[in-house]
């Protein structure tokens, strides 16, 4: 199992996520009623700790609350999840954010910061991500980070509404991430200067 570290930059910090964040977090996924999207696995206000401590409890996911500094507060949730520490495989998921910072610099900052300590500190070979075959937007932001569309795997997930559906497979390798990494820093300055 990876260690819990805490990662920061640019505002952001990646920290263990814990019960401490709860009330933070009913506020983020009230921003937007994230919750009824089906096609993501953002909790409902009611079940923020109910989450967490699922979270905390599955042996291949490391759970993050993502924290802006300026504000002091937790803003979303990342992960990695699926971790195969002999294959140095893992993946990323398990993202959301409040809504009021979508298209910030938030998702790249966390990105730069998961796959930098993945394949740079950690040196696992491949980082891969997952998501609903109906969550464009999810797929979209995917792509824009530099992964690779690997395929469809079909029946893998159940949405909160109880409907069987498709996943969506990406990912980048351990070759491949400078390049990307210095895409992802430039999309950061290109944010600054906004």
């Amino acid at each position: 199992m990876l260690n819990q570290s805490t990662l920061s930059h640019n505002g952001v910090t990646l920290e263990p996520l814990t019960l401490s964040h709860t009330d933070d977090l009913i506020e983020a996924c009230r921003d937007g009623e994230l919750w009824k999207k089906v096609t993501t696995s953002v909790p409902t206000p009611v079940t923020v700790a109910d989450y967490i401590n699922g979270a905390e409890n599955m042996t291949d996911r490391v759970a993050f609350a993502v924290i802006d500094k300026r504000m002091g507060k937790a803003i979303g949730s990342t992960s990695y999840h699926d971790i195969l520490p002999q294959a140095r495989r893992l993946e990323i998921g398990y993202t959301w954010y409040a809504k009021s910072y979508w298209r910030s610099h938030v998702n790249t900052t966390c990105k730069l910061m998961l796959l930098t300590h993945a394949f740079e500190t950690l040196e696992y070979l491949t980082v891969g991500w997952r998501t609903d075959i109906e969550n464009t937007q999810s797929q979209q932001a995917i792509e824009r980070i530099g992964a690779k569309k690997d395929g469809v795997i079909r029946g893998i997930k159940v949405r909160r509404n109880g409907k069987i559906t498709d996943a969506v497979m990406y990912s980048m390798s351990k070759d491949e991430w400078p390049e990307h990494k210095i895409k992802l820093i430039e999309k950061l300055a290109n944010h600054e200067r906004q």
